[in-house]
């Protein structure tokens, strides 16, 4: 499966960029999908952002002309959505013709996770369990848990219920274009077609709502930016900028996100030690922590040491159990660990986890985080 890699990372491309959409092609492929679902071209508005979008609709009202009851069919919206559906079923119907049994395709799948495609090919993993894990679910990870799921924390929940498309799709349009790229499958002649609008599209602009007779259609962003994911190996991104927003629009609408984590502004910007103690969620204090650093927070809040002890699963690093105020009237156990494996630049990270007061040893803070007993942890040769 050469190549597959190279693939996957040209639609993970499609899927990150940050430049002007071309509009051109990008409502040239829409009016072709209005046409083939027996609809006239709409009206195309552009806006500087999703979450402008999802104003436009809010304000408009358009959300409240889709048709949810017997006559849904006729809406242009569910009308794309079942021809695509249709298509995909179609397709994976062919897909599956090569696929072996599912229990030993599923643990093929776990398998090729884990490698990479050329060393899955090379102990027999089949092509299917290969494109799953090296092309589906990596893009998926990246793209639409990812940037997607950050994007509607911008949104609204009033258009929850409407179809919208665009880059976070990139990974089921890449699933079927390796299919059809590597000769797995051949495709009829209208799902290539339908292939091939929705390859436009990807690939010309953001993201995108249909309705009987306008289109918004909503630019890409300014500035988006990722880091690899630890431990992956499939080229699984997520977002993150140390000193920045991590994801930007044109127009104002930002989020800055730490290690995947979407953190208030001032975790980045400037993250204090009573900043942290006044934060109520737990996943932005760490953040806030690992942003000045674990030794600063340590020395500056004055956390009092419970215990320590050296790692039995990560032989030369050492466990620290540490009493922690909430700033709220509380207080916490937090243990303070580096990870098992390295980053990609060959740092070990520390990591604070929060553990139960009742715990008052390293090692059985660190054996409760895997839902074993200290003896047993202790008997560990490493962790990961």
């Amino acid at each position: 499966m050469s190549g597959v890699g190279a693939v996957r990372d040209a639609w993970l491309g499609h899927g990150l960029r940050a430049w002007p959409s071309d509009r051109t092609t990008a409502e040239s492929a829409v009016e072709t999908l209005y046409r083939r679902s027996g609809f006239r071209e709409p009206e195309f508005v552009w806006v500087p952002s999703p979450p402008a979008g999802s104003d436009l609709i809010a304000v408009e009202g358009l959300a409240t002309t889709l048709s949810f009851a017997g006559d849904r069919v006729e809406c242009v919206s569910v009308r794309i959505a079942t021809m695509l559906s249709e298509s995909r079923r179609r397709m994976d119907t062919l897909i599956a013709r090569g696929r072996s049994d599912w229990p030993h395709e599923r643990r093929a799948i776990e398998t090729a996770r884990a490698q990479s495609p050329d060393d899955s090919a090379r102990v027999g993993i089949s092509p299917n369990a290969i494109i799953r894990a090296a092309v589906w679910d990596s893009l998926r990870t990246s793209l639409f848990d990812g940037v997607a799921a950050a994007m509607r924390t911008l949104m609204p929940a009033v258009v929850g219920g409407v179809s919208w498309y665009g880059q976070q799709e990139a990974h089921r349009v890449a699933f079927y274009d390796t299919y059809r790229r590597f000769g797995l499958a051949r495709f009829r002649s209208d799902d290539v077609e339908l292939l091939d609008l929705h390859t436009a599209l990807t690939g010309a602009t953001g993201w995108w709502w249909a309705f009987d007779n306008v289109c918004v259609m909503a630019e890409r962003p300014t500035a988006l930016h990722t880091e690899p994911i630890p431990g992956r190996v499939h080229n699984e991104r997520r977002l993150h900028h140390p000193d920045a927003p991590a994801l930007e629009f044109e127009d104002g609408h930002l989020l800055f996100v730490h290690h995947g984590t979407i953190v208030p502004d001032w975790v980045v910007l400037e993250p204090t030690v009573e900043r942290i103690a006044r934060e109520r969620n737990v996943e932005v204090r760490r953040c806030a922590i690992e942003r000045i650093g674990w030794d600063t927070y340590i020395d500056e809040a004055g956390l009092a040491l419970i215990d320590r002890a050296d790692d039995p699963g990560n032989v030369g690093h050492t466990l620290q159990l540490y009493v922690i105020s909430d700033g709220w009237g509380r207080s916490d156990h937090i243990l303070l660990a580096v990870n098992g494996s390295p980053e990609r630049d060959g740092r070990r990270r520390r990591y604070g986890i929060y553990v139960p007061t009742r715990i008052s040893s390293a090692l059985d803070a660190a054996a409760w985080t895997y839902g074993i007993n200290g003896t047993d942890y202790a008997r560990l040769v490493r962790r990961t």
